[in-house]
């Protein structure tokens, strides 16, 4: 730290900086890299207003700071006069040529003002200067370095919390793991090192300000480039993200080479590689998903372990309705709809998941659609219908089969047992010659 005190009055006109003030100059370069040279014309600039408290308005008054000696002098440029009507602005004829022995009338001579009491007065000034300057000096570096390094992942060491937000130590400078960046399941300690994600280098009223993540998908995308080499050489595509930080995500990934494995690829030698990349995310559940063009697919792939019986696709608003038994209605929107709700992420469209409405039909209504189905055949009456379905003959198909003299054998319709197989016949056919024409079409 900075001590009031690194200013050392002297005797005469002349104060020193001491040892500890240039030490700190030259640790604030070392380790910020903020040039000395700008630091202490900084300090200079601050021993201005200082030596202007102490000497007075003194004309095109400035300080000098000696970078290896850390004397200071205060200058202010007085014009030689006859008759001295402002000690601010001039100097007698007798005192310049005591200075210079060749001055003449009117000629502006600089003359050393340092006052004898400039110490105290010039130290509190220049450390106020300093401090706010390397505090300048450094947001402008924070975001010379950092404006290119958005994407990337960074270590540092937890140094504070304010309110929910966490600071974090990375090395040069500190950084901002706003409470919204956090994720909610992860709790941190002071001096405990994390992994972040620099999702931007945000201009606020204090400056730049490196904002990291814990919880934006593109920190899992970033995990995956460093651990998976394919993804990272363009082998393997991540096409898309879907994440409920500190419980699921879901990424789908493509290969443009056919011999590649998307999915084994990521998950690594007995999974070693998802492992590694879990563990970092406190055993948050990572699905991988084999990407695939069919929406059909695609859904198939990111609803397993799930089994889907069918798919209803309005491609005009990206819906898609799919129906599945009981048993697996659970397990295809998943706990509290996660499941569901990631997978529309996933793949932008909206998705309804409905379990399959199995009717059990009873005998009665069994009998009745028979019955119907029968009637609606040219030539036979619902009566007539009604006889030939109670004595077994419950289709089309069935009454084709049929001999006029099975007919003849119930009394009902025995009259009508010809015309009956004729319209029997006739129906086959039209509807054969309908088959045919589909077919042929």
């Amino acid at each position: 730290m900075l001590s009031a005190d690194f200013f050392i009055p002297q005797t005469g006109k002349t104060e020193r900086m001491n040892a500890e003030f240039l030490a700190i100059l030259e640790f604030w370069e070392r380790e910020k890299g903020i040039s000395k040279n700008v630091l202490m014309a900084a300090v200079e600039e601050a021993l201005v207003s200082a030596a202007k408290k102490a000497v007075g308005p003194a004309r095109e008054l400035r300080c000098v700071i000696d970078p290896k000696t850390g004397d200071i002098k205060a200058f202010a440029k007085l014009i030689v006069s006859d008759k001295v009507l402002s000690k601010h602005d001039q100097i007698s004829i007798f005192d310049a040529r005591r200075i210079r022995s060749e001055a003449q009338m009117g000629e502006e001579l600089e003359v050393e003002v340092t006052p004898a009491n400039f110490g105290r007065i010039a130290s509190q000034n220049a450390k106020q200067a300093l401090m706010q300057h390397i505090r300048r000096a450094e947001k402008e570096l924070i975001f010379t370095e950092f404006k290119d390094r958005v994407g990337d992942i960074v270590s540092g060491t937890v140094r504070r919390f304010e309110r929910s937000d966490v600071s974090v130590d990375l090395g040069k400078y500190e950084a901002l793991l706003p409470n919204r960046e956090r994720v909610p399941t992860e709790e941190y300690q002071i001096g405990e090192r994390i992994r972040c994600y620099v999702k931007a280098v945000e201009t606020t009223i204090h400056g730049p300000e490196i904002i990291l993540s814990r919880s934006d998908p593109h920190f899992v995308i970033k995990l995956f480039q460093l651990e998976v080499s394919e993804i990272n050489d363009g082998t393997i595509e991540v096409k898309g993200i879907a994440r409920e930080a500190g419980f699921r995500t879901k990424l789908a990934v493509f290969s443009r080479d056919a011999k590649v494995d998307p999915v084994g690829a990521c998950v690594g030698l007995r999974g070693q590689r998802v492992k590694n990349i879990v563990r970092e995310l406190n055993n948050e559940k990572v699905d991988i998903i084999k990407w695939d063009p069919n929406i059909k697919v695609y859904m198939t792939n990111a609803l397993a372990p799930a089994q889907l019986k069918s798919f209803q696709i309005d491609e005009a608003n990206r819906r898609v309705k799919i129906l599945v038994s009981d048993d697996q209605l659970s397990l295809a929107i998943g706990k509290r709809g996660q499941n569901a709700r990631l997978t529309s992420k996933l793949t932008g469209w909206h998705v309804d998941i409905e379990h399959e409405k199995v009717l059990t039909m009873g005998f009665e209504e069994k009998v009745t659609r028979a019955v119907d189905a029968m009637a609606s055949i040219p030539g036979l009456t619902r009566e007539q219908a009604n006889v030939l379905v109670h004595r077994g003959f419950l289709s089309l198909e069935d009454l084709a089969q049929a001999e006029p003299g099975d007919l003849a054998d119930i009394p009902e319709i025995a009259e009508s047992a010809a015309a009956i197989i004729e319209a029997v016949k006739a129906e086959a056919a039209r509807r054969s010659l309908k088959v045919g024409e589909s077919s042929v079409a």
